[in-house]
C-alpha cells in the first residue's frame, strides 16, 4: 500500500478492508483520541502521545496498541505479532465486519488512555549485546570500511542489521542480504532510517 498523507488516503488506498477501516476509525474518533498519521498509516493520539493505530492488511485489518502489551486483554484479543522482537505493541485483528464491538473497543482504548496518562511504560532492554550471525560477522572482518561503520552505529541499528540477516532461512538469501546491507552500513546508515521520522 502506498504511504498516505491523511486517514481518506489511507482508506482509499485500502484494497481490502474498507468498511471495517471506516467502522474502526468512526468508533476511535467517537473517543477523546486525535486522528493523524504516522509511519503512513492512521494513528489515534492522546495528550500527544501515540495510543493506537489502525492498519489494512491482506488478511486482517486490526487496531495497533503501543503499549498494548500493559492492557489488562481480559478478552484475550490482543497478540503479539512479533513473538520475541516486540516487548509492547499488540494487535487486535479483525477478519470480518461482525467482530467489530464498539464498546469493547472503546473499553480497550479507555484502558490505553490511562496506561499512558499514568506514564507506564514498557521500556526497551538496553545493553543488551548484538549477536552477530556467523555470516555477517564473516563479511565485516572481509571488509574493513564496513566493519568500522558498523561499530560507529547505535546497538539498535547493529541489531537491526543481525536480525534481518539471521531471519533469512537459506544460505542464499543471507548471502544476497548481506551484500545489499555492507554498502549502507559503509554509508553508516541503519536499516530502517528511511523510514523513520516519517
Amino acid at each position: 500500500m502506498k504511504r498516505a498523507e491523511s486517514v481518506d488516503e489511507y482508506i482509499d488506498f485500502a484494497e481490502n478492508w474498507k468498511d471495517e477501516l471506516i467502522r474502526l476509525r468512526k468508533i476511535l474518533n467517537s473517543t477523546e483520541l486525535e486522528e493523524t498519521v504516522k509511519w503512513g498509516a492512521p494513528c489515534y493520539t492522546a495528550d500527544g502521545k501515540n495510543i493506537v493505530g489502525l492498519g489494512a492488511y491482506k488478511s486482517y485489518c486490526g487496531l495497533w496498541f503501543l503499549q498494548g502489551a500493559l492492557l489488562a486483554d481480559k478478552r484475550k484479543v490482543l497478540i503479539n505479532a512479533q513473538e520475541g522482537k516486540t516487548k509492547a505493541l499488540r494487535q487486535w485483528r479483525f477478519q470480518s465486519s461482525s467482530e467489530i464491538d464498539a464498546r469493547l473497543i472503546k473499553a480497550y482504548v479507555k484502558e490505553a488512555i490511562e496506561v499512558e496518562r499514568k506514564g507506564l511504560a514498557v521500556k526497551p532492554e538496553r545493553g543488551k549485546k548484538v549477536e552477530l550471525p556467523p555470516e555477517l560477522a564473516e563479511a565485516l572482518r572481509a571488509d574493513k570500511q564496513a566493519s568500522t561503520a558498523f561499530k560507529a552505529l547505535t546497538p539498535g541499528k547493529q541489531r537491526d542489521y543481525a536480525n534481518h540477516i539471521a531471519e533469512a532461512k537459506r544460505e542464499a538469501t543471507k548471502r544476497s542480504r548481506i551484500a545489499k546491507v555492507l554498502p549502507m552500513i559503509r554509508g553508516g546508515k541503519g536499516l530502517h532510517d528511511k523510514y523513520r521520522n516519517c
